[in-house]
């Protein structure tokens, strides 16, 4: 057969989870918690499925948990979003971007994507036939070029891929950058693909900018959010996706034939729990904890941090004082050697380009993080 992905293998996040199992190492390399999840929750999960929640839920998710998020999106956005026609649960955030994509690619169309990036968009744009094109965020804070992005806009340019606060590199769009992407795209048939999966996770406080909040950009905008990263529960694969109702309409039509529905004990209990804002409000202040519980111990050991994370739950950290390795030969050696797993910055390129970064995971447990850095503080600098 004829591959769709002939180039793709199997994904960073997978080898190096699986390298880190194979020699019994400290895995802040795959985005997930290895704390508890509220107890609360789980309380309500089970509740869920003794009350018999244990049949297929509406397409288009669970009432009540779409009109949770429509007022939670109203409080902390100034939005207006309808939970019948504009909210669609789906199972998990990645699923929601592949079905976007889906919805509005054609085969030829161009996508533009900030680099580094999450490493499921490339190939999701390519296997709708479409192409990406690729602009390097600046090193080393990983700020947005937008006169780079203006100049990559051609007349098959579809869609821009945005993403904040960003994955891997910690940066948290300002206003003005919400802006400079109203600017750049409003004269233009451009749909904005905006991934917000940390939306909560926001620290010093920062403010998170949503496209929610800008009803020019939301106009031709489909947003991806993701309850597995704002409550610690990666293993549901739960999330939901927001568009105005044209585009949702769309969107609908690619879900209902790929996954239909998603698990509903889950959904009825997201609802309930999405009443207690503090759930998701306080979740700034347990993240910027545990970032600086990480710079702290990180301090004496030979890496050099060029900018804090201003948000999601990723810390970058440079080995240029410790050898010359490319970065994944680095965290590969870093695994066996020390015991440590950590992800290579330039699986985010699709060049590979190197800028001998490595990507902590900070939501670990404080003693996790703790033994790593134990296990680290053997390493030598050059």
């Amino acid at each position: 057969m004829v591959s769709k992905l002939p180039n793709i293998g199997t994904t960073i996040f997978t080898v190096m989870s699986n390298l880190a199992k194979e020699h019994n190492a400290i895995n802040l390399s795959q985005g997930f918690p290895d704390y508890p999840i509220s107890p609360v929750l789980v309380d309500l999960v089970t509740k869920a499925m003794q009350d018999g929640y244990n049949q297929y839920a509406p397409m288009i998710g669970v009432p009540e948990l779409r009109i949770a998020l429509a007022e939670k999106m109203n409080k902390l956005y100034q939005s207006s979003i309808h939970p019948d026609t504009e909210i669609t649960i789906t199972p998990g955030g990645t699923y929601a971007i592949y079905a976007a994509f889906t919805t509005i690619l054609q085969a030829g169309d161009e996508v533009i994507v900030l680099e580094p990036a999450y490493d499921s968009y490339i190939p999701t744009i390519e296997t709708n036939g479409a192409k990406a094109i690729c602009i390097p965020l600046r090193y080393p804070d990983y700020s947005v070029d937008w006169e780079l992005v203006k100049a990559s806009i051609t007349a098959k340019t579809k869609a821009i891929i945005i993403n904040t606060p960003h994955n891997p590199t910690g940066y948290v769009w300002t206003h003005d950058d919400m802006l400079k992407l109203d600017e750049v795209t409003k004269d233009t048939s451009m749909y904005i693909i905006s991934d917000e999966v940390y939306e909560h996770i926001t620290l010093d406080g920062r403010t998170h900018e949503s496209v929610l909040k800008y009803p020019s950009l939301f106009a031709r905008s489909i947003v991806i959010y993701s309850f597995g990263k704002v409550f610690h529960t990666t293993g549901w694969k739960m999330g939901y996706c927001v568009a105005p109702a044209e585009l949702m309409n769309e969107f609908r039509k690619i879900h209902q034939f790929l996954s239909f529905t998603c698990n509903t004990p889950m959904q009825v209990a997201l609802a309930q729990f999405l009443t207690d804002e503090n759930e998701y409000l306080l979740l700034p202040s347990f993240f910027e904890q545990k970032r600086n519980l990480l710079l702290e111990l990180l301090r004496d050991l030979p890496f050099t941090i060029h900018q804090k994370a201003q948000g999601s739950y990723f810390q970058l950290a440079s080995y240029e004082k410790i050898n010359d390795m490319p970065d994944k030969e680095f965290a590969i050696w870093l695994t066996k050697e020390y015991g440590v797993a950590t992800i290579p910055v330039s699986a985010f390129n699709h060049n590979g380009k190197d800028d001998k970064l490595i990507r902590f995971c900070f939501a670990k447990k404080d003693e996790t993080l703790e033994l790593a850095c134990q296990r680290l503080s053997k390493l030598q600098q050059r």
